[in-house]
C-alpha cells in the first residue's frame, strides 16, 4: 500500500461501497472527507440496508420491537441503534401488523417506502454537514438495491447519481456500473457476465482518454485480491475446513476483461466485504476498501490523484 505523505498534493478522492444503509457510516465518510480534504466522495453501491422492523404501538406510550417492550422515552434511542446498523422501520398498530405478517406485498411496500425516505434523510445531512465545503458526492447502485431507487437518488440535492455514464472526477472520466455476476442470493441486479461485458465495453468506448479513466465498478474484478469470498452450502453456510472458513474468487470475468483491455489508471469496487485489499492488473491499481457496516465501522480508500496518475492511496477504518 502506498501511504500518503506531505508530498501527496493532488486532488483527494474517498470511495466507499456497500453501506448498507447504515447512517453512522454514512456520517463517517462525510466527516472522513472533511477530515482528510477530499474533494469527492464516491459511493459505490449496495446503499440499501436489509431489514425492516416492525416497531408495534401499544398504546399508553409503550412499544414493542424485536420481542421487548419499550418505553416512548427508550424509542428515539432504539429507532437511533436500527438506523446505525442499517436498518429500518415502522410504527405500526397491532391490527396493522397482523396485516403486514399476512401480506407480504404490504412489508415490500413499507421496505420500499423506508428505503426512499433514508435517501431523502442522508441528503439533508450531507446538504448540512458539507455546506460550502465543495465536495461532491456521487452514488451509484449496486447488486442489492431496487431499481428505483435511481430515481430517488436522482431527486437529491447534495448526492449526485452517476451510474451507467462517465463523468468529470479531478480532470479524468469515471465511468459507473453497479451490476455484479449472478450471487447465490439472486440479488435485483445482477446479469450474465456476457451483458456485464456488453455494458462496460459501450460505457468504455465513450471514453476519451481510458488510460487515465477511473472504473466505479461495484462488482470486483475476478482472481484478485479484491474477490476472495467465503464459500458456501446449498443452503447458503460458510464452508470451514481445518478450522478455517473456505474462500474461493468470486468477482466477475468480464470485469477483469474489460480492465485487461482498456487499462484505466484506477478501478473502485466493493461487493465482496471480506476481501479488503488492493492489487494490480498490468498498469491498472484496483482497490476494494471492504465493508463492516454491521458494526458501524467505515471502511473507505482515500486516493490522491495527482497530474501523471495517482499520487498516493490508503485503506482506512474508522
Amino acid at each position: 500500500m502506498r501511504l500518503l505523505g506531505k508530498r501527496a498534493e493532488g486532488a483527494r478522492a474517498l470511495f466507499a461501497s456497500d453501506i448498507h444503509g447504515s447512517l453512522t457510516v454514512f456520517k463517517k465518510l462525510l466527516n472522513a472527507a472533511l477530515m482528510y480534504k477530499a474533494q469527492y466522495v464516491i459511493i459505490g453501491g449496495d446503499i440499501s440496508g436489509k431489514a425492516l422492523v416492525p416497531i408495534v404501538d401499544l398504546g399508553d406510550g409503550a412499544y414493542e420491537a424485536e420481542g421487548k417492550v419499550l418505553r416512548a422515552g427508550d424509542l428515539t434511542r432504539y429507532i437511533g441503534e436500527l438506523k446505525a446498523r442499517g436498518e429500518y422501520y415502522v410504527v405500526v398498530s397491532k391490527g396493522d401488523y397482523e396485516e403486514l405478517i399476512a401480506d407480504k406485498r404490504k412489508v415490500e411496500e413499507a421496505f420500499n417506502r423506508a428505503l426512499v425516505e433514508m435517501v431523502a434523510e442522508w441528503d439533508s445531512i450531507a446538504l448540512e454537514k458539507l455546506k460550502g465545503a465543495g465536495i461532491r458526492v456521487m452514488a451509484s447502485l449496486g447488486n442489492d438495491d431496487p431499481p428505483f431507487l435511481a430515481e430517488a437518488l436522482r431527486g437529491t440535492e447534495a448526492l449526485e447519481y452517476v451510474e451507467g455514464s462517465v463523468v468529470e472526477v479531478a480532470g479524468r472520466e469515471m465511468l459507473s456500473y453497479g451490476f455484479t455476476n449472478p450471487t447465490p442470493w439472486h440479488t435485483p441486479r445482477e446479469k450474465s457476465e456476457e451483458e456485464i461485458y456488453s455494458d462496460l465495453r459501450a460505457l468504455a468506448d465513450k471514453l476519451a482518454r481510458p488510460d487515465q479513466a477511473i472504473f466505479n465498478i461495484h462488482a470486483p474484478p475476478y482472481g484478485t485480491n479484491l474477490d476472495n469470498a467465503p464459500q458456501l452450502t446449498e443452503d447458503l453456510r460458510p464452508i470451514i475446513r481445518g478450522g478455517e472458513v473456505v474462500t474461493f474468487h468470486a468477482g466477475s470475468k468480464s470485469v477483469r476483461r474489460i480492465i485487461e483491455e482498456v487499462q484505466p489508471l484506477l478501478g473502485l469496487h466493493g461487493h465482496i466485504h471480506e476481501s479488503r485489499g488492493y492489487d494490480k492488473i498490468g498498469r491498472t491499481l484496483v482497490l476494494n476498501p471492504g465493508s463492516e457496516y454491521g458494526a458501524g465501522l467505515l471502511h473507505a480508500a482515500l486516493v490522491v490523484l495527482g497530474d501523471k496518475g495517482v499520487d498516493g492511496y490508503q485503506l482506512i477504518i474508522g
